[in-house]
């Protein structure tokens, strides 16, 4: 499969929270890049086509636009401004 990626994704497996709506959903980061990520949920269909990622190590917050969903992976890009807290 070719690659299509413009940043290098760096593996990891944290625990985050897709926030949409008033909502609040569980998900690991399984892998993350300065444009994107891949992360797993239990129910891809309560996925919105754009929510917020929230990282549970440390807050930080990213806009995401959902590209692909395979299975129980989703890819996202980000989009907006990135949200860092120290």
């Amino acid at each position: 499969m070719e690659e299509k990626r413009k940043h290098q994704r760096t593996e990891i497996n944290e625990p985050a929270y897709v926030s949409a709506g008033g909502s609040v959903m569980r998900c690991t980061v399984r892998n993350i890049s300065r444009e994107g990520a891949a992360i797993d949920v239990d129910n891809p269909s309560f996925v919105p086509a754009q929510f917020r990622l929230v990282m549970a190590s440390d807050s930080s917050t990213r806009d995401c636009r959902v590209i692909w969903i395979q299975q129980k992976r989703i890819g996202v890009a980000f989009v907006g401004p990135v949200d860092v807290r120290d």
